[in-house]
C-alpha cells in the first residue's frame, strides 16, 4: 500500500468533515487536539515511564561553532516511546493534521503550498528558520 498524497489527504478530509464545518469550530478543534497531543506526551513520561526528560540550561555561547552546538546541545529526552505510547502520540498527531487540512479546506489552502512554502523557508534560512 503507498503512502497517501498530501493531495488525496486534503481531499479525504474535504469529504469526511461534516460536523465541523465552521472555521471557528475547526480552529477550537485544532488546538483542542494540539492540547491532547502534548497530554499523551505527558502521559507517557509522568505514567508509562517509557521516556524521561532531564531539563536544564541548555550550554549555549554566541562564540560556539555550529559543529559544537549541535553536539552540545540537548533534547532533554531519554528513552524511547513504548508501543503503546507511540500508538497513542502517533493518533493524537494524527488528529491534529486531521483538523489542520480541514482548517486550510476551509480558507481555500493547498497544504502542498503549506509544505513547500515551509521547505523552502528551511532551505534559504537554514538553521535561523525557527529562532
Amino acid at each position: 500500500m503507498s503512502t497517501p498524497t498530501l493531495e488525496q489527504f486534503q481531499k479525504q478530509v474535504s469529504e469526511l468533515l461534516l460536523r465541523h464545518r465552521s472555521l471557528l469550530d475547526v480552529m477550537s478543534k485544532f488546538g483542542q487536539s494540539g492540547a491532547s497531543v502534548n497530554r499523551a506526551i505527558t502521559k507517557a513520561v509522568t505514567d508509562c515511564g517509557c521516556i524521561e526528560l532531564h531539563a536544564r540550561r541548555q550550554r549555549y555561547s554566541d562564540d560556539m561553532s555550529l559543529e559544537d552546538a549541535k553536539s552540545l546541545l540537548e533534547s532533554h529526552l531519554s528513552g524511547e516511546l513504548c508501543e503503546h505510547c507511540r500508538d497513542v502520540v502517533k493518533s493524537e498527531l494524527g488528529r491534529t493534521l486531521f483538523y489542520m487540512t480541514a482548517m486550510c479546506n476551509l480558507l481555500d489552502i493547498e497544504m502542498n503550498e503549506v509544505v513547500a512554502g515551509e521547505h523552502a523557508k528551511c532551505s534559504t534560512l537554514g538553521l535561523f528558520n525557527m529562532t
